[in-house]
């Protein structure tokens, strides 16, 4: 009976442990922005916080959810938006980092797969809480993603595909001769893909970029020299692009 009584007591006590990290997580609503500081055309939310060591954030439309990775919750200190962060891919997304004191990543931007969230790493380190801010803009359409969709003459709602503009197809930018097919930023196994902010960095058929982290708006692996590659098409010639971490690409 006894040995009963403490394998019941140390398995309470693991199923105790393992309910941890879902009571440790912060969730909460950003606030409507009431200055009209949002760029014309333009979605922005301003996330800010209050970190201890360890955290992953999620923005998920107004919503912010925060998982304690480790060290204390996380606590907000003022977020706030002009408008929702819409549910869905968005075009023309900007990541942006305004005061950190440690590390902070962009692990995830919105993509039709994942919904339109975004999702952010910080590694604050031991020393009680630090102050981080970042920001998420996106070009809109006039609507927000809980506006009624637009509808076509004869009253049927209007697709995706409908929406997009005459320069893009299938998720690959098109201008002129170039197509930037797909890009990835990272070393080896521990790369991710960049093909839309390659995409959005076109300007007049022309591609300029720099392989680097402040380019990108991240870095999927500290300390390992990374590599720009990127796939393209040049009047149906389809060649791909090495760029080592540091220097630039220009095309065509």
């Amino acid at each position: 009976m006894e040995k009963t009584g403490k394998t019941g007591f140390v398995l309470a006590g693991f199923l105790a442990i393992a309910a941890l990290p879902a009571m440790a997580d912060t969730r909460f609503n950003v606030r409507p922005m009431e200055r009209n500081d949002g760029p014309r055309g333009r979605g922005l939310c301003v996330i800010r916080l209050q970190v201890d060591d360890n955290v992953e954030v999620t923005v998920d439309g107004d919503r912010v959810y925060i998982r304690t990775l480790s060290g204390q919750d996380a606590r907000d200190d003022g977020s706030e938006c002009t408008s929702p962060l819409p549910r869905r891919e968005v075009d023309g997304f900007n990541f942006d980092v305004k005061e950190r004191r440690g590390d902070i990543q962009l692990v995830e931007g919105p993509t039709r797969r994942n919904g339109g969230k975004v999702i952010v790493r910080i590694h604050d380190g031991p020393g009680g809480f630090g102050r981080y801010i970042f920001s998420l803009s996106w070009a809109t359409d006039g609507g927000g993603v809980f506006s009624p969709p637009d509808r076509r003459p004869d009253g049927d709602a209007r697709r995706d595909d409908d929406r997009r503009p005459p320069d893009r197809r299938d998720g690959e930018a098109v201008r002129g001769d170039l197509r930037i097919v797909s890009a990835s930023w990272g070393a080896r196994e521990r790369s991710r893909d960049v093909t839309r902010i390659v995409q959005e960095r076109m300007r007049d058929g022309r591609l300029r970029i720099r392989a680097s982290n402040e380019e990108m708006g991240f870095d999927p692996a500290q300390g390992i020299p990374k590599t720009l590659v990127v796939i393209y098409e040049i009047r149906g010639r389809r060649q791909e692009a090495r760029v080592p971490e540091g220097q630039g690409l220009e095309l065509p």
